[in-house]
């Protein structure tokens, strides 16, 4: 079976050649937002009048003659912890809920120059901390294939309105698995390029040794293009490599014959879905057949690596999320009450931060304390430091390394909030890639029935993970598309008619 969905490409290429116009477009999608968003909540911010004067300057510049870009007239949104001129900005947060930066991101101005239309801001846990995004200021967004359960976070709505395609591709960031968990739990590819491969200037730091931008889109094809658009080294931010950016599209060849594919079946065997590990070992045995090679592997530290996760971020984010204090920007607390500098500073932050937040800063600075710094933080980048040893070594070996990108399919809304370790742990497949820096995507792969309390079934989407070498996005790419070409998952989406 051969299997495409050109979505973005497709936009591109009949604006390109004027059998439509990027505002008849834009207009469309904006429809379509207007009538499922409300059930939805994957927007926090609708950019009407910005994405139409950006669709009829594209228009103005094909009518002219000018190049329009690879991207011309493809609707996209981006989640609300990047910042775009202009537009409210708030990363989910009270602290930030009337916050309009007066400049772009660098991946908006790439975005743009590319001939893409912003056309909102997507409701995300609150500054990227959470996997189901009901840690948000602006209420929780609802999963499209089944509305009473989670989209995954922190990526949520940008996942959420891909699925729904209330856009054909988003922009999401990923810390610990907050672009691939949403993707895999809402149908859709969500990709994860390696650290420094895409500037994080004008992100809203949360953890800035683990941060990453990425795209989500319905195919690997579509992910390819925009990352071929946003990657790239910055002078904005240090962290960028000066590594050349292929043409990713070009990789996409639809052979996986010879690809070394690692399993490492010791870390994935226990704690998962009988549904999901059926439906990896289905995506393993297709691309077997297709000429990949399968070679069991060992990574000995993967099982270190959420309590790593959990201590290096949450030190790094009490750091970044100091200067929230009420004084340069953001909320400032109104209470009458208060007398010192010190109270104005605890209301403010009490205020203006939710509870999952409070959480991580607390955290967060408790293991940055004396006393505590070389027991806990030090340790902890020990851990990171083997395990990157870990994939290195392994990498010798194998191309690519596989997993479930979730241990779970989508949980209903609710039932893990009041239990924070059980939410930590449906990140165990995906905080790896973040701590040793590596590119990781997912695609679907299957679904399970699920039998709600009313007795109806819903299906919901599984997600395979794959991840591969420091800055060899092309590869994972490249097997996820030939994967996609095989299967029918990628094809499928929600029953919007019953959102």
């Amino acid at each position: 079976m051969k299997n495409a969905i050109p979505q973005a490409r497709t936009i591109q290429k009949e604006v390109t050649t004027g059998h439509v116009s990027a505002v008849e477009i834009c207009r469309e999608y904006l429809s379509k937002i207007d009538s499922l968003n409300p059930n939805l909540n994957a927007f926090n911010t609708v950019a009407t009048e910005h994405a139409l004067v950006a669709a009829k300057d594209i228009d103005i510049k094909r009518n002219t003659g000018k190049s329009v870009g690879p991207l011309a007239g493809v609707p996209i949104a981006v989640k609300d912890n990047l910042c775009v001129r202009g537009l409210r900005t708030t990363a989910s947060s009270k602290v930030l809920s009337q916050y309009v930066p007066p400049y772009n991101a660098t991946v908006i101005e790439r975005l743009e120059a590319a001939g893409a239309v912003i056309i909102g801001k997507t409701n995300c846990d609150e500054f990227a901390m959470g996997s189901s995004n009901e840690n948000s200021a602006f209420g929780a967004v609802m999963n499209p294939w089944d509305t009473t359960r989670a989209p995954g976070g922190s990526s949520g709505g940008s996942a959420a309105a891909v699925a729904a395609n209330l856009v054909p591709v988003a922009l999401g960031s990923d810390t610990g698995g907050s672009i691939r968990q949403p993707a895999a739990l809402c149908g859709i590819v969500g990709l994860k390029p390696t650290y420094g491969r895409v500037s994080r200037y004008g992100l809203l730091a949360f953890a800035s040794s683990l941060d990453q931008i990425g795209p989500m889109a319905r195919s690997a094809a579509d992910a390819a293009l925009v990352l071929s658009v946003i990657a790239g080294s910055d002078s904005q931010d240090s962290t960028t490599s000066s590594e050349p950016v292929p043409d990713f599209l070009s990789e996409l060849t639809g052979n996986v014959q010879g690809i070394r594919i690692g399993i490492p079946k010791s870390f994935i065997n226990s704690g998962i879905d009988e549904e999901v590990g059926k439906a990896f070992e289905l995506a393993l045995n297709t691309l077997q057949n297709e000429g990949a090679l399968l070679v069991e592997v060992d990574l000995p530290h993967a099982r270190y690596a959420i309590p790593a996760y959990y201590l290096v971020a949450t030190a790094e984010a009490s750091s970044n999320l100091a200067r929230y204090d009420g004084v340069r920007y953001g909320h400032r607390t109104s209470a009458k009450e208060i007398e010192t500098l010190k109270e104005m500073y605890e209301s403010t932050r009490d205020e203006g931060f939710g509870a999952e937040v409070k959480r991580r800063i607390m955290l967060g600075t408790y293991v940055l304390s004396a006393g505590y710094y070389d027991a806990y933080y030090r340790k902890a980048q020990q851990v990171r430091t083997l395990l990157r040893k870990d994939y290195e070594k392994t990498f010798q070996s194998v191309d690519v390394i596989a997993m479930p990108t979730t241990p779970t399919p989508a949980f209903s809304l609710g039932s893990k909030i009041d239990d924070p370790l059980q939410m930590y742990l449906g990140d165990i497949f995906t905080v790896s890639a973040n701590l040793v820096g590596l590119p990781a995507i997912s695609i679907p792969c299957g679904f399970v029935q699920a039998t709600e309390s009313n007795n109806t079934q819903k299906i919901l989407p599984i997600g395979l993970q794959l991840t591969g070498r420091m800055f060899d996005e092309a590869t994972i790419l490249r097997v996820a598309d030939a994967y996609e070409q095989l299967t029918p998952w990628a094809q499928k989406t929600p029953d919007t008619v019953a959102i």
